[in-house]
């Protein structure tokens, strides 16, 4: 059960007590916790989008037909459904200026909103929030300002689709260190590495010289109330990489989307077709995505440092015709 819940967790990350300071955000547009871990237990509380609750512990449901058999214990009491809840935490950083080459930087906390001017103290008609940004998900730190009023310090965002940038809390992000990015067996030759996605088990393994080094569940692609968005089979290759991407498509009403901050992309497919981490979902297990392959911020971060190529960790992107085979799998 610990492992289960622990692939949702940073790899580096090593605590006495894994629950301490750890909290569920509410992913669907509401959820209901229950008395015991089943769908068909006597419903308890009511929580809605983007509301923050304790986890106490997890658990795995009896229902062993589920593709998902994992929920959360409340501290308030009760349990919710792992699918619709991603784990997080607050954790609060020391700002710091930002050096003219920028940095990148992950969101700390379960949300910050973005402004296009610092937050004023007091109401301002001319401030905006432009995105709601969430936990995990990754974005270039271009300079930081000090706010007029509280000497606070905020980190300028770039939109690395609308080209824009916007305003954070400089607290709510972690900037992101050269190690934690290192390549992951860079001794390895491209052919002595290979990916393998199983569109039927929803899953994907890591082989170093046909060895297994990691396995993961995923969310490939599903038939949406928009259309058809299955995963392709076939083989592939990481070719172009890029730590973060807003990825952003059709009408939000009917299954688009606006997803700012996509951490550890690695395209397959010049279509867009890509493994990246996943902050708008915790359902692995079945497909539900545009074709793309999901998997939690941890296991992309992890594929994208162990793939080729390279991304200087001062680059946006890598785009060439070396990358490491990925073969994507039907039975």
């Amino acid at each position: 059960m610990a492992g289960m819940f622990l692939t949702n967790l940073p790899f580096n990350f090593q605590r006495a007590d894994v629950f301490d300071n750890l909290q569920g955000r509410v992913i669907d547009r509401t959820i209901w916790s229950y008395e015991a871990p089943n769908f068909k237990a006597t419903r308890k509380n009511l929580y809605w989008r983007d509301l923050v609750l304790p986890i106490q512990n997890t658990t795995v449901g009896d229902d062993e037909s589920a593709y998902n058999r994992v929920w959360y214990e409340l501290a308030e009491g009760g349990y919710v459904y792992s699918g619709s809840v991603q784990p997080v935490r607050t954790l609060l950083n020391k700002a710091q200026p930002i050096p003219l080459h920028g940095e990148l930087g992950e969101i700390s906390v379960p949300f910050t909103d973005a402004y296009n001017l610092l937050e004023p103290l007091e109401p301002n008609d001319k401030v905006l929030v432009l995105h709601r940004l969430y936990y995990e998900s990754v974005h270039w730190v271009t300079a930081s300002a000090v706010h007029p009023v509280d000497r606070s310090l905020w980190y300028l965002l770039l939109d690395d689709k609308n080209r824009i940038t916007y305003y954070v809390r400089g607290e709510h992000v972690r900037l992101l260190t050269p190690e934690e990015l290192t390549p992951l067996s860079p001794n390895l030759s491209l052919f002595d590495k290979r990916v393998e996605v199983r569109l039927n088990e929803q899953m994907m393994m890591a082989y170093e010289q046909n060895n297994l080094v990691f396995a993961t569940r995923i969310s490939t692609g599903g038939r949406l109330r928009s259309g058809t968005y299955t995963t392709p089979d076939g083989e592939f290759k990481t070719f172009h990489k890029r730590p973060t991407r807003h990825m952003a498509a059709g009408d939000i009403a009917s299954s688009g989307f606006d997803l700012p901050g996509v951490p550890w992309v690695l395209y397959i497919k010049k279509n867009g077709i890509s493994f990246h981490g996943t902050y708008w979902h915790n359902d692995y297990g079945r497909p539900r995505s545009h074709g793309c392959i999901n998997l939690t911020p941890q296991a992309a971060k992890w594929l994208y440092r162990w793939t080729l190529p390279t991304v200087p960790i001062d680059k946006e992107l890598m785009y060439g015709d070396i990358g490491t085979r990925v073969d994507i799998k039907i039975e």
